[in-house]
């Protein structure tokens, strides 16, 4: 789990993202700030649409920290918890592809906006890596099925 900042309005915000180990995005949110309060709001949301984790590697991100540590005082069995700098490189990796759709954007000139725009690169981004299911039989190429999402 990382996060990236990307500029709305000329204001730096924080997109949250997790990559499991083989490279499939596990989820992302836009937040207005890098915060405790976000890092929560983002592991809840993570683990609310994709099931509880064993083991957690974040970079040296206090925020990240103390928000999985208030997440551990809540639970029964705890999250294990990874902080080195060099174990997120999978994450930090995945960060370019959506690095390099935002930047010739300039910027987002509204949250909402980035927030959708983002979405739909994330989105993308999962149908070129495999992660969507197909119907049976068929193999749709990626903007059909991205077209098939937006319908």
């Amino acid at each position: 789990m990382d996060e990236t900042d990307i500029r709305v309005r000329g204001e730096w915000k924080y997109l949250y993202r997790a990559v499991d180990k083989a490279g499939n995005t596990v989820d992302f949110l836009l937040r207005a700030h890098r915060d405790k309060a976000a890092a929560r709001r983002y592991f809840e949301k993570a683990m609310a649409q994709n099931g509880k984790p064993e083991t957690v590697t974040i970079d040296k991100s206090g925020s990240n920290l103390a928000a999985l540590q208030a997440l551990n005082a809540e639970r029964e069995t705890p999250i294990k918890i990874r902080q080195n700098k060099y174990l997120n490189n999978i994450v930090e990796q995945d960060h370019r592809a959506i690095k390099r759709r935002a930047r010739p954007m300039l910027g987002f000139g509204d949250f909402r906006c980035a927030r959708i725009i983002l979405g739909g690169i994330e989105i993308m981004h999962m149908i070129v890596k495999g992660q969507m299911k197909y119907v049976r039989g068929t193999q749709q190429p990626a903007a059909e099925q991205f077209y098939s999402l937006a319908k």
